[in-house]
């Protein structure tokens, strides 16, 4: 259990940055948190009268006969229940956001698809009308599957609000610095970290430094959690207390203010009268957290071979299949090379799930040029995919001293499902129409002389 008591509430401040109210370490841990003292029920979640006139809440992000180690939910004790932060539904359109199934019948998803960094422009784009969506897979309407989206973002919502019905985000900042201000905290993300803003959770997002420009993985299905690390043991990979989770902080503001919802992939927006960030103290295991991907401990192979990059998974939602996920978010670091007679780059494959990689900074190693920082490639179930001839030939004839592989963060979205294309990333999106051309000078090297290499 993490307690926390926070000494004032958060105020809208004039500038963007400001005192941030603080963190508290863990990853699904169970926690309290007062931004007042004494706002938080002792020994029981729902007493006759909350102190402070305040109501008490309950969010839920399982279902609630889930099994215990399972369950997931937060009281909240806020100024006004969440009724009052919902009014009559308008339809509204954000034209670049889309959601599973979604199959543009002039677009072929079928191939290997690699981008450069989509531009900036000069445009004020904010959280929710710079999101730009790249892939989708699954179906939001029966919550499998995820899609994947390029966030350009130069201007903060101001008392504008949203929270997704149909997921939970990861947000990979690349460029810029964000601050995402929630019902449950402050949470500030730059490049190098990752932040997890939780299904139904309510936030309006800040610039802290931009223009921003970043990768979110949509997660429709069970939410992420720590792989299982098996024979690895208790410690290496992305350990919990490595992660933050914001400590309680609350606005009371009367002001005009609107809230946007994402629900069964269409976008509704009701008018309010103030903000609805008013959660003065809460506790329980559903919250927003943020990740420093520095913290990493990578794990490999220490004499030979490669091991499958599964080894590199810093969060993973199941699917109804064990050991087969719906997302897998796999983080590729520096770290040593020491295996012997050994191919140390990714090999060739085809794979049963579909790969969607972002390069954060520096260069990947299968992939030494073309796949810049702020770029993405796309590799669909079962399309082969492997270094280019440079990458190979490199590190076939390599002197196999120990090295370390410097400057360089990438990641991968993978998910069992096929990831279509959507109308932007195959027609707007800087796409590298010769990528597929990287394998054509990859030549025929069979010699039957027995013995031969």
């Amino acid at each position: 259990m993490n307690r926390h008591v926070s000494p004032s509430p958060l105020t809208q401040a004039a500038t963007p940055m400001g005192t941030h109210p603080g963190y508290m370490p863990g990853f699904g841990n169970d926690f309290e948190t007062e931004a007042l003292p004494g706002a938080l029920p002792q020994g029981m979640n729902s007493p006759q009268k909350v102190n402070y006139g305040l109501y008490g809440e309950q969010l839920s992000g399982t279902a609630f006969t889930a099994l215990s180690h399972q369950n997931e939910r937060t009281w909240c004790y806020r100024i006004r229940p969440s009724v009052k932060h919902s009014h009559r539904y308008t339809k509204i359109d954000l034209p670049y956001w889309k959601s599973a199934p979604h199959v543009d019948p002039d677009v072929i998803s079928l191939g290997q698809y690699r981008w450069d960094p989509v531009p900036h422009s000069d445009a004020a784009l904010t959280w929710l009308t710079g999101m730009r969506t790249m892939t989708t897979a699954g179906d939001v309407n029966t919550q499998v599957g995820m899609a994947s989206h390029i966030y350009l973002v130069t201007q903060s919502m101001v008392d504008s609000y949203f929270y997704s019905a149909d997921s939970e985000l990861l947000v990979v900042p690349q460029e810029g610095h964000l601050r995402f201000i929630t019902e449950l905290g402050v949470i500030d993300v730059a490049p190098q970290e990752i932040a997890i803003i939780p299904r139904g959770l309510l936030y309006r997002v800040e610039v802290l430094s931009g223009p921003a420009r970043g990768f979110v993985c949509e997660n429709y299905g069970q939410k992420f959690d720590l792989p299982g690390r098996g024979p690895i043991g208790a410690n290496c990979m992305a350990n919990r207390r490595d992660f933050k989770t914001p400590v309680a902080a609350f606005e009371d503001r009367e002001t005009s203010s609107t809230v946007t919802i994402k629900w069964c992939g269409q976008f509704h927006e009701t008018k309010i009268g103030h903000s609805p960030l008013d959660v003065v103290a809460w506790h329980g295991n559903y919250a927003p957290c943020k990740y420093d991907l520095t913290t990493y401990c990578p794990v490999g192979s220490i004499l030979f071979d490669h091991p499958d990059p599964s080894i590199f998974t810093v969060l993973t939602a199941p699917s109804g299949v064990e050991g087969t996920a719906n997302i897998d978010f796999v983080l590729f670091r520096e770290r040593w090379m020491v295996a012997e007679d050994t191919f140390r780059p990714p090999w060739y494959h085809k794979n049963i799930m579909s790969e969607l990689m972002g390069n954060i900074y520096g260069q990947y190693d299968a992939k030494p040029k073309g796949f810049i920082p702020g770029g993405m490639s796309l590799h669909n179930m079962m399309l082969p995919h492997g270094p280019d001839k440079n990458a190979f030939e490199g590190a076939s004839n390599a002197d196999l001293q120990p090295q370390k592989l410097d400057n360089t963060m990438s990641f991968m979205f993978e998910t069992r499902f096929p990831q279509h294309l959507t109308g932007f990333a195959a027609n707007e999106a800087p796409l590298q129409d010769d990528y597929i051309d990287c394998w054509d000078d990859i030549e025929k090297k069979f010699d039957g002389t027995p013995g031969k290499k």
